[in-house]
């Protein structure tokens, strides 16, 4: 409706609002505008409804907000109170606007309307007269029925009756009017023909002004105004039976605009809750937030700010609300709780209410606070308006904890919950304003019981109320409130809730008091009866009175006092009473019966007092006047703490300042005081001193006679005394000379460790500890037993792993056919034989040694003995021997020769020997044969191929599996962990499951690329999960690794400091992450990563016989390795690992910790500083060094070193070409154990030598240059000769210096003592095994007298002199230091030993551990060929052997030669190129490849020109593991280079047809 239009109606309306509200309106044109606020309309509501309304409930009242900054939102609030006024009066809802209708002018007709049934409503019921009818005032114009007949005939419709438009409007109609009539009406002709398709299109007609119009709900619009039209068609056909046809109207039939609005409106709120109710359960705030805003919805205004809030109350509220059927739309068939739209106003009004409160309350706005508590639609109960600032403040306190503890906002509950707490506490506060006066009342009325009531009354919370006291209470009470009254600033005549408190502590109080003084009189009393005057003390003390105010040195005063005060009280009695009384305060009495117990505040009747007793004040009177004496009398020459205690007691205070004043006149005349003084003083002094020297005079001789016997007597005692002292300590005094003893010999001990030059003085005191006891020998013994079994039991597991392997092997050809049934029985029956002991008969111990053996080749195997200490002392030799060997020989020598010679460093000795090996052989490896840096990296070294077989020897294995055991096995155990990172393979295994799901087979391609593959989001999805898992799976792993850098083995550590200093400098350039790389490659790559990759060939976890890792672990952990080694070499996933680039970061985060870990891990001391080694180490041990050595390693040593004798020692003077001089030729097995050690005539003779090659032998190492008698050969031989003699001089003849002692004859006791000494040692001598014993020439030294030893002692330092090794100008003290550094090395020995005993232990168990599980191993193969026979048995058909052996030859068939040319090899990619031979000379070479007997064991031999040049061994295991390590190129021949993975298939193509 246009202005117009709404003006015209304004005007009845406009004198109607003036004359109910008696307020002038604004003008008419102005009005309109003016009721959008809703004041007017909230003033008109409180005319007909005050109760529902009230001045203050309205907003903005007198509109100043409004002039001045426009419309607020909370003016809506004033339009809702109008609308709720109206509803309780009962006005009809068919004629209430919509809020929107008035605030945003979207039906100002619609108001004017309501106005108009409002005042007819009203004037029916008495409450306000009627606007005036408009019927007959106002006429159509031609024009107007024109323009209605237009817009009619658009539509086709005939012009109805308008006599009555709605009984209101009828003949207002514009053009735009006339155009809204004619488009309702057809709306109504579409209603009529209840076709959904022509009602959404009449209803989108814009002459309609129809507002949310939805295509979608046209059907639901149909229904909703065919069924609205039928019932005011039913309703008119009511109320028109009486009225003739001229008066109808023609909407009374009809739909009005207005109600095919409402009709819309519904349909659309309906839809609008179902999709809020849709969202709520979601669980979105967001969208509930724009579901609740959407116009349709018909709801109050949301705020965005509080959207959790409503998600979470409405969807609590949806859950509390069971399933309803709403007008027509059945929602029975929902399985879900269900919120109707009354339930949705109700609550988003109360919770945007809720959520204002809420942003007031955040912001710390009180009044904000305050006018959204008095908001009614919040809708809280019993809230008060007088105490809505005090909600307010309460509200704030809680909304504070709230946030303290993470919650944003408070609920309506909280709120409602708060509000109910303020009540009560008002609530409680007024009960106790009302008690207080009741108490006041009774207070008045004097009447203690009563007082006592209203004290206990449960509103008062009066505390301590004793019902005993009610007497006093009332004295108190009405004390107080008395001294009230007479207080002239005092406010109010009434005792307030605290004094009231005051007063009744204050009671209780006194009783306490008059109990305290009851005591006093009592027990004083009875205590002078008694008349014990010892009591006097403990009596007071224990009273009432304060202790400060008695004074023990005054105890006998108090008690005279006391009892002479009591009898004369007693004498003045006549008549004795049982009652004591007390006044407090001076006002209150209270009395006390001494016989029955009894008390009371009042007089008892019949009460005769007890009149002979001190009373408490008697009692306190005599006390301070006794103290006060004291003090006055004893303040003058009292200390300063005697003083404090005077000051604490009552009349102190007053005493002191007494004693202050008369001090301070003493010092006013100092002068004078000090005159008297010094002039009395001086007389007393000169009268004594005359007296007593006449004394002396007279008396002289008698004098001299009592001193003499004064000085003898005190000399006496004061020796008896400390004898006697003694000897009652004689305990403490052994102790305290045994700690001096003990400080001496430690800081001996201090000075012979830590001191550059220690005396000699000390060293003497040591010097015992280089004696070898019966402990150390059984040691010795017992490591050397030890170490011997170790050491056998490493070669016998060995040998059974390589026959194992074997078995492995032949088992497999005998699958795939290869071999027959038969190798594989044969070679079974060789590991029961080893199983059975036949290794053990051959290692015998007692078959061991030079004893075993012929005698004329004992000067052989001493040679021998000194050939091996000389390899095993000087690296050198054999460094240079591996490089000269063929690289199959060298790692065949290596694994058996080289770790036999070293004992598999089972001590300590050995292990940095071998250390010195391999960095000797690694420096010369590196200086000769590596030429890039790269090269250690991608090619073999020999020597870390060494280093890390030895490291997970039998030495190394325990270091890898408390490494890697524990991570490895919770990888294993995990059965949900799958780690698949190849794209392909996890799109493989998602078809396949899709196929076994479904039961069908898959359309998707089976056959993909990577790419074609990570374009399935569920192959991405997969692969994202496999990556997670598999970067928390490395994070264990290098977690452990580097977690256990000291698990590491120190071998291992220091040969990765050798290769990175060694590399460093033969490339200087090289950078720092290069060489890191290098060292990661040795520990990780090469040590860690196999083990991590295979554990169950490691020995890292324990595996049963025929048990093995499934392909899903071993993928798992191959995958960690993998990440491991890219990590470790800084190398990122590109190229076809692109899919997995999304590690990258990762890798380089773990590269940085593996830096770290490897620079850690080179930071390790040297052998020497490690071991504790240097060059007389093997002087000074007990025992000599013993290896276990076969003799088929001895002659094949013997035979290499002759071989190679040229490179490895190229001057003929070396100590090494003598020895091999003295061998001369190698010998055979037979001539080396002696003629007829086996029968000519032994069929098996071949056999036979073959075994006995094997047999261990145990060689004592020995120097070719040991010491000799007479002049040594050396000056550290001599160094080590002057020692031992040295250190039997100075066993028994002592003095400061060597020199001292060598110059001074020494005496026949010293000599005795030597002389026993020496036998002693003899006769320990003779108890020591042979290989334990010392030197000839020691033993021969040993029995010199002193006096010779000493004389040699001097030749010998002289000539030591002259070679530099010792000076007379310092007297000798550095064969001093040395004696001193052996002292320290025995102590360490012995302490290195006891762990060496140990570890061997624990080594023995573990190998022993290994040689069952191989056992087991054998059982399992053994049970494996037995099932092979029982099946051939049963089948009972024709094979390839004979079971009786008739059938075919013995043993298998060997395959036929293959031959090759270099230059057919070379274009099949087999070989890469030969050292100094150009391409097109391939040809003249040839290849032999011959399969051995040996099964997997080939021989090549190679030919130039059909001469045979050389030839060479390759085992299909070593290239199996050449390949599992990843080297893709090795050398043969040292010259020729081969493709190891196409040397491979070559012999697996050519021998084993695969």
């Amino acid at each position: 409706m246009n202005n117009k239009h709404a003006s015209h109606q304004t005007f009845p309306k406009n004198w109607w609002m003036e004359v109910c509200l008696v307020e002038e309106l604004p003008p008419t044109t102005e009005l309109e505008e003016g009721l959008r606020n809703g004041v007017y309309l909230a003033k008109l509501a409180k005319f007909f409804a005050p109760k529902m309304v009230s001045e203050k409930k309205i907003y903005d009242v007198e509109q100043t907000r409004y002039k001045k900054s426009g419309l607020h939102f909370r003016h809506t609030d004033n339009t809702v109170q109008w609308l709720r006024a109206m509803e309780s009066i009962g006005l009809p809802k068919i004629f209430y606007p919509e809020t929107t209708d008035v605030y945003d002018r979207k039906n100002i007709p619609r108001m004017i309307y309501c106005i108009h049934a409002l005042s007819l409503y009203l004037f029916k019921l008495g409450l306000a007269p009627q606007i005036q009818d408009l019927l007959g005032k106002v006429d159509f114009t031609e024009e107007e029925i024109s323009n209605m007949r237009k817009e009619l005939d658009k539509y086709g419709i005939q012009m109805p009756a308008f006599s009555k438009i709605g009984g209101i409007l009828a003949n207002e109609l514009s053009v735009d009017e006339a155009a809204l009539h004619a488009a309702v009406i057809a709306i109504n002709e579409a209603v009529e023909k209840r076709i959904a398709e022509q009602t959404i299109v009449t209803l989108r007609n814009p002459n309609a002004v129809l507002t949310l119009v939805d295509d979608h709900l046209a059907q639901e619009y149909q229904k909703e105004l065919w069924e609205a039209k039928k019932r005011k068609e039913e309703n008119a056909r009511l109320k028109n039976s009486c009225i003739s046809e001229e008066e109808r109207d023609a909407y009374e039939e009809l739909l009005t605009q207005a109600e095919i609005q409402d009709g819309i409106n519904k349909v659309n709120r309906l839809a609008a809750v179902d999709h809020i109710n849709a969202v709520i359960r979601e669980g979105d705030p967001e969208k509930t937030l724009l579901a609740l805003q959407k116009p349709e919805a018909q709801l109050p205004a949301v705020y965005p700010f509080a959207a959790a809030m409503y998600q979470h109350e409405l969807f609590n509220l949806q859950n509390q609300n069971a399933m309803l059927e709403d007008q027509g739309y059945l929602y029975s068939n929902w399985s879900i709780n269900y919120v109707a739209h009354e339930e949705l106003l109700i609550a988003v009004e109360m919770l945007s209410a809720v959520a204002l409160l809420n942003q007031a309350l955040k912001t710390n706005d009180l009044v904000s606070v305050q006018n959204q508590l008095r908001s009614p639609t919040i809708g809280f109960n019993n809230l008060d308006e007088a105490y809505v600032e005090r909600y307010a403040n309460a509200l704030l306190t809680i909304k504070l904890e709230a946030l303290s503890q993470g919650q944003d906002s408070l609920s309506w509950n909280e709120i409602q919950n708060c509000i109910d707490m303020v009540n009560f506490q008002i609530q409680e506060e007024n009960d106790r304003i009302v008690a207080v006066g009741y108490i006041n009342e009774a207070i008045d009325e004097g009447n203690p019981l009563k007082t006592l009531d209203t004290l206990l009354l449960p509103t008062a919370k009066i505390r301590n109320v004793n019902p005993d006291y009610a007497q006093h209470y009332q004295d108190v009470l009405y004390q107080a409130k008395s001294q009230k009254l007479r207080d002239s600033e005092s406010a109010s005549n009434v005792l307030w809730l605290d004094e009231i408190q005051q007063a009744v502590d204050e009671a209780n109080m006194d009783k306490d008091r008059a109990e305290k003084w009851v005591t006093l009189v009592i027990d004083v009393n009875q205590f002078l009866e008694r008349r014990k005057p010892s009591d006097t003390l403990s009596v007071l003390t224990s009273s009432s009175l304060d202790a400060n105010d008695i004074i023990p040195e005054c105890a006998n005063e108090y008690y005279d006092a006391l009892l002479k005060a009591k009898e004369q009280k007693s004498q003045n009695v006549s008549g004795e009473g049982s009652w004591l009384k007390c006044t407090l305060q001076d006002q209150y009495e209270y009395y006390y019966n001494i016989d029955s117990k009894e008390s009371s505040w009042k007089m008892p009747e019949d009460a005769s007092l007890k009149q002979s007793w001190l009373l408490g004040k008697d009692i306190e009177d005599i006390i301070s006047e006794i103290t006060a004496n004291y003090i006055r009398e004893k303040i003058w020459s009292a200390s300063e703490d005697l003083i404090l205690r005077f000051k604490s007691t009552p009349s102190g205070h007053r005493l002191t300042e007494e004693f202050e004043a008369r001090k301070s006149f003493l010092y006013d005349q100092e002068a004078s005081v000090v005159k008297i003084q010094a002039f009395w003083k001086g007389y007393k002094q000169r009268k004594a001193y005359s007296c007593r020297q006449q004394m002396f005079i007279d008396n002289l001789a008698s004098i001299v006679k009592i001193q003499s016997w004064f000085r003898m007597s005190s000399a006496r005692k004061s020796y008896l005394s400390r004898l006697q002292f003694f000897r009652d300590h004689r305990n403490e005094i052994v102790k305290i000379q045994s700690l001096l003893r003990a400080n001496k010999a430690r800081d001996d001990y201090k000075t012979l460790v830590g001191s550059e030059n220690p005396p000699l003085t000390v060293i003497r005191k040591f010097v015992h500890l280089l004696d070898q006891s019966d402990l150390d020998f059984q040691e010795e013994l017992e490591v050397a037993r030890l170490r011997e079994e170790v050491v056998t039991k490493i070669r016998a597991n060995q040998q059974l792993e390589k026959d194992l392997n074997l078995m492995d092997i032949k088992i497999g050809l005998l699958v795939k056919n290869r071999i027959t049934l038969q190798d594989v029985i044969s070679h079974s029956k060789k590991l029961d034989k080893k199983k059975g002991g036949e290794m053990q008969i051959l290692n015998n111990t007692e078959n061991q040694g030079i004893k075993s053996l012929s005698k004329e080749r004992r000067k052989t195997l001493e040679t021998y003995q000194q050939l091996f200490y000389l390899l095993q002392t000087n690296p050198l030799y054999l460094a240079k021997l591996i490089f000269q060997m063929p690289q199959n020989k060298s790692t065949k020598f290596m694994d058996t020769v080289i770790f036999t010679l070293y004992n598999y460093a089972s001590n300590q000795r050995e292990e940095y020997l071998l250390l010195k090996l391999f960095k000797t052989a690694l420096e010369e490896e590196i200086k000769s044969k590596v030429d890039q840096v790269q090269d250690i990296v991608t090619g073999n070294p020999t020597v870390i191929k060494m280093v890390v077989s030895f490291n997970r020897g039998a030495r190394g294995q325990n270091t890898l599996r408390e490494l890697l055991a524990p991570v490895v096995k919770e990888i294993i155990n995990d059965k949900s962990l799958i780690i698949n990172t190849n794209p392909v393979d996890v799109y493989k295994a998602w078809v396949n499951q899709l196929e076994t799901q479904t039961g069908e087979a898959s359309k998707l391609p089976y056959d993909v690329t990577t790419e074609q593959a990570l374009t399935y989001p569920e192959v991405k999805n997969k692969l994202e999960a496999s990556i997670e898992n598999l970067r928390r799976v490395t994070d264990k792993v290098l977690n452990s690794i580097i977690s256990s850098l000291d698990l590491l083995p120190y071998g291992l550590r220091y040969i990765a400091k050798v290769l990175k200093n060694s590399i460093h400098e033969k490339f200087p350039d090289a950078t720092e992450d290069e060489l890191l790389k290098i060292v990661g490659n040795l520990l990780y790559y090469r040590y860690m990563n196999p083990a991590i990759v295979a554990p169950d060939g490691f020995d890292i976890i324990d595996m049963t016989a025929g048990g093995q890792i499934n392909p899903d672990q071993r993928r798992n952990l191959g995958s960690v390795a993998k990440v491991l080694q890219h990590a470790a070499s800084n190398k990122l996933f590109e190229g076809e690992n692109e899919h997995l680039s999304s590690m990258n970061n990762y890798l380089s985060e773990t590269y940085q910790e593996f830096r770290k870990y490897f620079q850690e891990a080179c930071n390790v001391a040297e052998p020497e500083e490690k071991f504790n080694m240097d060059k007389y180490t093997d002087v000074v041990t007990v025992s000599k060094p013993v290896i276990y050595i076969s003799i088929e390693e001895i002659i094949s040593t013997h035979s290499l070193l002759l071989e190679h004798q040229d490179a490895i020692a190229p001057d003929k003077n070396d100590s090494l070409n003598e020895l091999l001089e003295l061998l001369g030729e190698v010998p055979s097995v037979e001539s080396f154990i002696g003629e007829g050690a086996v029968d000519p005539n032994d069929p098996n003779k071949e056999n036979t030598l073959s075994q006995l090659s094997k047999t261990e032998i145990s060689l004592s190492l020995t120097s070719k240059y040991d010491l000799q008698d007479g002049e040594a050969i050396d000056g550290q031989s001599l160094m080590i000769k002057t020692k031992k003699l040295i250190i039997d001089v100075i066993r028994n003849q002592p003095g400061n210096t060597l020199t001292e002692i060598l110059e001074t004859p020494a005496t026949p006791q010293q000599d005795l003592d030597h002389t026993k000494d020496m036998l002693s040692r003899a006769i320990i001598d003779s108890r020591t095994p042979e290989e334990m014993k010392h030197s000839q020439f020691m033993i021969e030294d040993a029995q010199l007298p002193l006096e010779q030893k000493k004389r040699k002692i001097q030749r010998n330092l002289r000539t030591l002199e002259q070679t530099g090794h010792v000076s007379s100008k310092d007297k000798y003290q550095d064969i001093i230091n040395e004696i001193a550094k052996d002292i320290r090395n025995q102590r360490i020995y012995r302490k290195l030993r006891k762990a060496e005993l140990s570890k061997l232990q624990q080594t023995l168990k573990g190998l022993n551990e290994k040689a069952a599980f191989y056992a087991e191993q054998i059982n399992y193969y053994d049970t494996y060929i037995k099932t092979c026979l029982d099946n051939l048995n049963r089948k009972n058909t024709r094979r390839s052997i004979k079971l009786d052996g008739k059938g075919e030859p013995k043993g298998p068939k060997r395959a036929k030669p293959v031959k090759y040319t270099a230059a057919r090899l070379h274009e099949k990619g087999v070989l890469l190129g030969i050292d100094d031979l150009q391409t097109n000379q391939f040809k003249n070479v040839m290849f032999d490849i011959i399969s051995t007997e040996d099964v997997g064991i080939f021989e090549v031999r190679a030919k130039f020109l059909g001469v045979e040049m050389e030839k060479v061994q390759l085992n299909i295991q070593d290239l199996l593991q050449l390949q599992y390590e990843g080297v893709a190129v090795m050398k043969m021949f040292d010259k020729v280079k081969v493709n190891v993975n196409l040397l491979i298939y070559l012999l697996n193509k050519k021998f084993y047809g695969k």
